[in-house]
């Protein structure tokens, strides 16, 4: 089955975000993720609202697990740190 890697966050430092997305798209398709929502226009209608809300799709939840930790996504990940506030989650998908 596949899964969904589903990110909500409130960026605090956009220069060094900006390093970190441009190191983590790489890596996500590395791991066969694709991004099908980044950053759009999004509606909040429970719990605390993020501005940015990105969702990518994997083939499965062990490949966007592996994703996460895997070198090139935690070398991204090191910029992101203390400059945003996030929550990441990876869900399963019915198909």
């Amino acid at each position: 089955m596949g899964a969904l890697w589903i990110a909500h966050v409130t960026v605090t430092d956009a220069e060094a975000y900006g390093k970190y997305a441009e190191l983590a798209g790489p890596a996500i398709a590395k791991h066969g993720g694709e991004f099908i929502a980044r950053g759009g226009r999004s509606v909040q209608l429970e719990g605390k609202e993020r501005p940015r809300n990105v969702v990518a799709r994997f083939p499965s939840v062990d490949a966007a697990v592996d994703c996460y930790n895997s070198p090139e996504y935690q070398a991204a990940l090191n910029h992101a740190r203390g400059a945003s506030e996030r929550e990441l989650m990876v869900v399963e998908t019915t198909d």
